[in-house]
């Protein structure tokens, strides 16, 4: 059975910082490509970043130069630094895996910046 369960989330103060994490279970999770993607109130999800199986690593330009994303193959876990955190990274964050063709998703974590 395929799980990938998200933690970290929260509140937050503008231009604070959080980690989310993805722990993964039910597939071979070196071979998997891994994405954190995200939907506010009313938008669409959007794709914040990914991370390939070999370790190549994009970012939307939203989020490019705050947010870090990394994976332990070790653990079967990805990570999402968030660091200077803005209103608009409000959103339900989820973590996807996409390995050979099938792909999986998370219940997903509440992100709240907010003063």
């Amino acid at each position: 059975q395929v799980q990938l369960v998200e933690s970290g989330g929260g509140l937050v103060q503008p231009g604070g910082s959080l980690r989310l994490s993805c722990a993964a279970s039910g597939f071979i999770f070196s071979s998997a490509a891994m994405s954190w993607y995200r939907q506010a109130p009313g938008k669409k999800r959007e794709l914040v970043a990914g991370i390939s199986s070999a370790g190549i690593i994009s970012y939307a330009d939203s989020v490019k130069g705050r947010f870090t994303m990394s994976r332990e193959n070790a653990k079967n876990t990805v990570y999402l630094q968030m660091n200077s955190l803005k209103p608009e990274d409000t959103a339900v964050y989820y973590c996807n895996a996409a390995v050979y063709y099938y792909e999986y998703w998370g219940q997903g974590i509440q992100v709240t910046v907010s003063s």
